[in-house]
Formats: structure tokens, sequence, C-alpha cells
């Protein structure tokens, strides 16, 4: 079973002027898809700390997969996929290529979120909307790949010949 930890990325749902309404989808859809959620953290929209945090999460080892959900748009206080882009080496371009494409089939807006996906050590980050529709729309995208890409991030380097 794969274990997820999650950042919600919302100055609003910090303070709490706003509910969060995406923590519950999210429960429910990685429980349909054999997943758990270790951890589950509210941020406000501060880029450094976004960053330090995404770090932290990587390097505890303790999660294969970093979920971030909110902070993807254009809002000036959006700086998720920045953050992201700090943490991890490597890029995997499809992941958000595919939840964009799925999401235009269904919402227009969808060619403004600017979320990524990439790799820091053995640790994926895949960035989210911050709607609880989004979440869930985009998660049935990317979920059914993850035992797949865990196992192959998992896997020992070849050894080279001396």
């Amino acid at each position: 079973m794969i274990g997820v930890a999650a950042l919600m990325i919302s100055s609003k749902i910090f303070s709490g002027q706003e509910p969060d309404a995406c923590r519950k989808i999210l429960e429910d859809t990685l429980t349909n898809h054999q997943m758990t959620l270790l951890t589950y953290e509210i941020l406000p929209d501060q880029r450094e700390m976004i960053v330090q945090r995404l770090q932290a999460l990587c390097e505890t080892g303790r999660s294969p997969v970093v979920l971030t959900l909110g902070g993807t748009g254009v809002r000036p206080t959006d700086w998720v996929p920045e953050a992201t882009r700090e943490v991890i080496e490597k890029e995997i371009p499809g992941i958000a290529e595919a939840m964009r494409a799925e999401s235009l089939k269904k919402v227009r807006t969808a060619m403004l979120s600017r979320g990524i996906a990439g790799i820091k050590d053995k640790t994926v980050i895949i960035n989210l909307p911050g709607s609880a529709k989004g979440v869930k729309e985009n998660c049935e995208v990317v979920f059914p790949l993850l035992d797949h890409l865990v196992q192959k991030m998992g896997e020992a380097e070849p050894k080279k010949d001396s």
C-alpha cells in the first residue's frame, strides 16, 4: 500500500477564512485506490515555506508520493509549480500533460493550470488543483500509474564496471 503525504496550499484555508473541501475527497480517492494518507498539512501561499516543507518531506523518505493541492493557477499568490521546480531533480511532464488533457474535456479553464510533477530522490511530487472536483478528477488520471512509478523510482542504480 502506497503512503501519501499531502500539502494543501491556501492562505485562506490556513487562516480559517475558508473550509478545506479537499481533504475528505482526497482520503476517499486514496482509499479507493488502496493507498493511505500518511500526513495532511495546510500551508499558506508562501513560496519559501512550500519549498522547505517539500524538501523536508522528501528527505524523510517516509512517503514515496507527495501531493500538493492548490496554488497551481495564475493568481499572484500561486507559487506551487515554482516551489516544486526548486525541489525536484527530474520533471515528469507527461503527468501534468495528462491531467490537463483530461481536465480540458470538462472545463476550458484547465488550460490555465500550471501544475507540474517531478522526482526528488525517491519521492514523486505531483501538483494538483485546489478544488475538490479538480483533486478527484486529476487523482483518477494519475493514481492508476503510481504503483509502477513508485516501483521504478525504488529500483537500484545499475552497478558500474570498475
